[in-house]
This record gives structure tokens, sequence and C-alpha cells, in this order.
């Protein structure tokens, strides 16, 4: 259990400073790109593959990895950059992550370094780059002596345009004394992946909910913030929110920090729905104050918390 504990103080002592630490890359261009370094398990020379005949476009191959075949993306082709040669020669490296409670590597040109760096910091990427992009953020760095644009990439569309994502609900999960009274509730979705908010919709929308987005923590803290000043009930206005952990401005620990500090939306029920995984989910929950953990992408999992939440207001009615 002292293991687990330190994990969870590992990631979350950060929080009240709202910081996070980045793995810098190059992909075989002069754009220099990042991942939270939280869903990095290590960082390899590109191993033995073998191809997958039929696999997606974008799938290099797939090689062992601790005793289990993991699959190799390009992530040039995945993000729709050019392709350098060297890298499928062997001359790069592969990044192990594991993302959705699945692992798979990246292969990249080059590691870079890791840097730590506040949520603040960090800005969604500009409205005039377009809804195609995969990016999630972006922020400027000091990289070997020179300030860089640094490109936070949307790993969960990475993975969403290669992976088919079932919506579909298990019916023995409904709770037919409970799906009634959703129809018509409202959620509040706050991710900087739109890939991970459409998920969300699409699988809720089925129980006849409604939704309201937010790309980050802090856009979230300030609509709150809005209805409370303007003497609207919270929890009328909303059934839940599901938050997730990683986003610019404001991480979704000091989201959940800054609602549970406000007595005015203070008993607001949280669901983390992150696409990290691990032993210590449960542990993180109770330090950083949600009500319940998610682990991306779960659509029994979803309906399974706005039932509990349902409940609830049922049970207290």
């Amino acid at each position: 259990m002292s293991g687990v504990l330190a994990s969870v103080d590992q990631r979350t002592k950060l929080v009240g400073e709202n910081r996070l630490e980045l793995l810098l890359f190059r992909l075989g261009t002069r754009h220099v790109f990042a991942i939270n370094v939280f869903k990095v398990k290590e960082v390899i020379g590109v191993p033995k593959m073998n191809a997958m005949p039929g696999s997606h476009s974008h799938l290099h191959g797939v090689t062992m990895y601790r005793g289990t075949s993991i699959p190799i993306i390009n992530l040039n082709e995945a993000i729709k950059l050019r392709t350098r040669s060297d890298i499928a020669e062997g001359q790069g490296n592969v990044i192990i992550t594991e993302y959705n409670r699945s692992v798979q590597g990246f292969l990249i040109a080059e590691v870079l370094s890791i840097v730590n760096t506040s949520w603040k910091d960090i800005q969604p990427p500009p409205n005039s780059i377009g809804k195609s992009n995969y990016l999630t953020a972006i922020t400027q760095l000091d990289i070997q002596g020179k300030r860089e644009l640094v490109e936070i990439i949307d790993v969960e569309k990475v993975l969403a345009e290669i992976i088919d994502y079932d919506v579909r609900i298990s019916e023995a999960v409904l709770d037919q004394d409970i799906v009634p009274h959703l129809n018509g509730k409202t959620v509040l979705i706050v991710d900087d992946s739109s890939t991970a908010r459409k998920q969300i919709k699409d699988t809720l929308s089925q129980l006849g909910l409604s939704f309201i987005e937010c790309s980050n923590g802090l856009q979230a803290l300030r609509l709150l913030q809005s209805w409370a000043d303007s003497g609207e009930n919270i929890y009328d206005k909303i059934l839940m929110m599901f938050t997730d952990a990683e986003m610019p401005e404001m991480d979704g620990y000091r989201l959940t920090a800054e609602v549970r500090g406000d007595p005015r939306m203070n008993e607001l029920f949280i669901a983390l729905n992150t696409s990290l995984s691990g032993s210590f989910n449960q542990a993180m929950v109770e330090k950083v104050g949600c009500d319940r953990f998610i682990s991306k992408f779960q659509p029994d999992g979803l309906v399974e918390v706005v039932q509990e939440r349902m409940g609830q207001i049922l049970t207290n009615d």
C-alpha cells in the first residue's frame, strides 16, 4: 500500500501548483512535440517489428514488450506529417505509453528532454489551425538555449482513428428504475480532447442526457462561478461533472480542489475520467476529492456513474 500512496503523491503533490511534466521529442521535422510523462512507461530504441497485413496504415507493426505483443504506431503518419525514412530504418526511438488501459508504442525520430512546467503556461491551440489538428495544447519552452513552440499531441484522437471505440451500452448495466429520470438532465464535460468529449456524449446521449462542454479546468470553473454569482443553484443546472486530469490552463485536480473549496458548489458530484491507468486509482480519487474515477474509455462505466448520481438524488428526495 505504501507504494500505491507514493505513486499518488508523485502525481498529486503538484496539484496545488497546477504543474506537470512533459516528454519533448521531434518527429523528423523542426517541430517540437510533447506528451505527458505520467503516461510514458519508458523510451526504447526501435525494436524488431512484425508487419500486420491488412492493419491500419498508421500501424507500423507489432513487437514484443515485456512478454506482451503491442502495436507500434508511426506518429508522423498518424498526425499527418511527412514520414522521414531513417525512422523506418531503425534510427529513431519508440515511446512506450499507457492510455485508456492499453499499452502501445509511438515511433518517433528523437527524444529531447523531460521538462517540468505549469498548466497555466499551457494554452489551447489557436482556433486558426482548425478542428482537423492533432493538438490539445501548445506552450513555449527554452530548449537547448532557444525559445521554441511546443505542441502537445492529442493522443486520444490519434488512437480513436486507429481503434474503433464501441459506444454501445450493455443492457445488463441499465437500471430501469433510474434511467427514465436521466432524460433531460445535463452533464458538464471538461476535457481538452474533443475526441474524449465526443465519446462521452455519444455514450450518454443514449440515455437522453444533455451536455455542456468545456475544454479546460479554468473555463469550467469560471462557468460554475458565473452561475453561483448570478444566484443560480449549481445542482439544478447540472447533474454532475466529468473532468479529465491533464488540461491546459487548469488541470482536473486543481479544478476539483477549487470546487471543493467553494461552499456554493462543494457538493457537486465529480467523476475523474482520464486515460491514466494504474493500481492507485481509488487512492488518487480520495486524495484529490473526486467522487469516482473512470479510466477511459468505458461506456458501461460512464452509465454506472450517472445512474449512481441520479440514484443518490432520488434517495435524498
